[in-house]
């Protein structure tokens, strides 16, 4: 079982979203510049999120997204399985074909890490994660980054320094 980029970026781009949506919606614009995930492969994972009703739009001015549920009543296994992402283990897609058509030796061995997988991830809420010291550090260096990149006087600054 690999998870693709598809459930990687839809984790990280919920993840931002909790992290940053606590004053209002958040662009999908600023989670692609933090999370460096191309804008419009987020619209397609955003399309997928609001269908599973995770994320809800705002439009107009100040609109963006913003979580329709707690962070504590999200978790990872819930966006993975928004967007479509599998947690499959087996070589059949679970259907115990595995074999020329009929099951193989290990079928129920990888049938079960899947299910444990699955339930590993039904046990890690957004707000647990939101929670962890390293995620907090890594939002506050990427909240640093925006910042710097956002004020002209500090580009000066590091234009000097680096001359």
């Amino acid at each position: 079982m690999k998870l693709t980029t598809r459930g990687r970026y839809a984790v990280t781009a919920m993840l931002d979203l909790a992290l940053h949506g606590k004053d209002g919606p958040i662009s999908l614009a600023d989670i692609s510049s933090r999370q460096d995930i191309s804008l419009s492969y987020l619209e397609q994972l955003f399309a997928k999120l609001r269908r599973g009703e995770l994320v809800s739009s705002v439009r107009g001015p100040g609109g963006g997204y913003r979580l329709s549920r707690s962070e504590e009543a999200i978790n990872v296994a819930d966006i993975i399985d928004a967007v479509n992402e599998s947690t499959d283990a087996t070589n059949c897609g679970g259907k115990g074909i595995c074999q020329n058509g009929e099951m193989c030796l290990t079928h129920h061995l990888w049938d079960d890490l899947s299910t444990q997988i699955h339930l590993f991830l039904s046990g890690i809420s957004l707000a647990q994660l939101t929670r962890k010291e390293h995620v907090q550090s890594i939002c506050e260096r990427q909240d640093g980054h925006e910042s710097a990149a956002n004020n002209p006087q500090n580009l000066i600054e590091t234009e000097t320094v680096n001359a």
